[in-house]
């Protein structure tokens, strides 16, 4: 198994707003509570998070920031106890507990970023370096959420149903997962997040009359992945370049959409990304 790598990303990248300087979250780069230095000794478990995830995400994916905000110990236990992992013990899992463990650490991580926040951003966006410069312990080194998601979880597995499980906490991403992913159901629940979010307003539509395909944002800035994990999809007459990504759609929608799809003869565009807070 190769070893989870660090990767420090250097530089802001383009889109970046907001004037506050990094920080420290808590569990992170700052001195651990007592509370958190008794999580982190345990062995690890995803026990706290599921209690997040349940107590503070509705049906739609939506987050109640603020009484995560007033009650944050489950989530900085459970950041905590992300750090804490040995390197030899997250190198003995499998595949699917890698990444199982991966895609909880992102969303765990991003949620911890956003409560951060007094008063809470309108936007991920909003927070300075979020993505490329603030560090957080995992696997006991620090790394950025961009280092998770694009130098691990992308380059590392060639699985693209990844980007159906990352959120990011805008209101466009997928929906935040009510749940935590899990070696043993991955697979089920990843197939379950991609229809999800397809059958969503921010996923996938079809507009028969304007002879157009509207797509996530997320597949044109991914679409390598798609392209990566099924290079001899059926070509689709007009969008070759794209073909894997409507076939991996069309796995998911109708008989008659998935016919719509593979057909070509329409313009294929992208829906609008809104990048407001995913909260409730």
């Amino acid at each position: 198994m190769t070893p989870l790598r660090l990767f420090l990303l250097a530089g802001v990248t383009t889109g970046l707003v907001g004037c506050s300087l990094p920080f420290a979250l808590p569990g992170f780069d700052a001195p651990l509570t007592a509370a958190q230095k008794a999580a982190a000794a345990r062995p690890y478990s995803s026990e706290a998070y599921a209690r997040v995830l349940q107590e503070h995400v509705n049906d739609q994916g939506l987050v109640d920031y603020q009484a995560l905000q007033r009650q944050p110990a489950d989530l900085e236990g459970y950041v905590a106890a992300i750090g804490a992992v040995p390197q030899e013990r997250y190198d003995s899992w499998s595949d699917e507990e890698q990444i199982a463990f991966l895609l909880n650490a992102y969303n765990a991580i991003t949620l911890a970023s956003i409560i951060q926040e007094t008063p809470l951003k309108a936007s991920i966006k909003d927070i300075w370096g979020v993505w490329n410069l603030r560090r957080h312990q995992v696997v006991g080194q620090p790394r950025t959420l961009d280092a998770i998601e694009h130098q691990i979880l992308r380059r590392e597995f060639n699985e693209p149903r990844i980007h159906a499980a990352l959120v990011c906490a805008a209101v466009s991403c997928p929906p935040l997962r009510r749940e935590p992913y899990e070696a043993s159901r991955l697979d089920r629940q990843l197939d379950d997040q991609v229809r999800s979010w397809l059958e969503g307003p921010h996923g996938f539509r079809i507009d028969r009359a304007g002879e157009r395909v509207l797509i996530s944002a997320i597949f044109r800035w991914f679409g390598e992945d798609w392209r990566r994990a099924d290079p001899s999809a059926a070509k689709v007459p007009g969008h070759e370049n794209d073909s894997a990504v409507l076939a991996f759609i069309g796995a998911y929608a109708s008989p008659e959409d998935r016919a719509y799809l593979a057909q070509g003869g329409y313009a294929l565009d992208t829906l609008d990304y809104d990048w407001s807070l995913n909260r409730q």
